[in-house]
């Protein structure tokens, strides 16, 4: 599989882990931790998803859908209803 640049991916880890850390409180490496487990980073990690049509912003509620319902694609960013 092909995944997105180093740069592209630093760039939405580091925007989505500040947006985890502070709404929810963790801290940064813990953060770090519950993103780059998420099915939501390994959606933006493949370049076919084209996952960084979203920015920042879009990322952040995917990934706190995911964490919500178990499932990124129930998303309003992803929905197909």
């Amino acid at each position: 599989m092909t995944r997105l640049s180093p740069d592209i991916l630093d760039y939405y880890d580091e925007e989505v882990v500040r947006r985890i850390a502070e709404k929810h409180g963790y801290g940064e490496r813990e953060a770090l931790a519950l993103f780059l487990h998420s099915r939501t980073y390994q959606m933006l990690a493949d370049p076919e998803m084209r996952m960084t049509q979203f920015g920042p912003d879009g990322i952040f509620d995917i990934w706190e859908t995911e964490r919500i319902t178990g499932d990124p694609l129930r998303s309003d960013y992803l929905r197909m209803d």
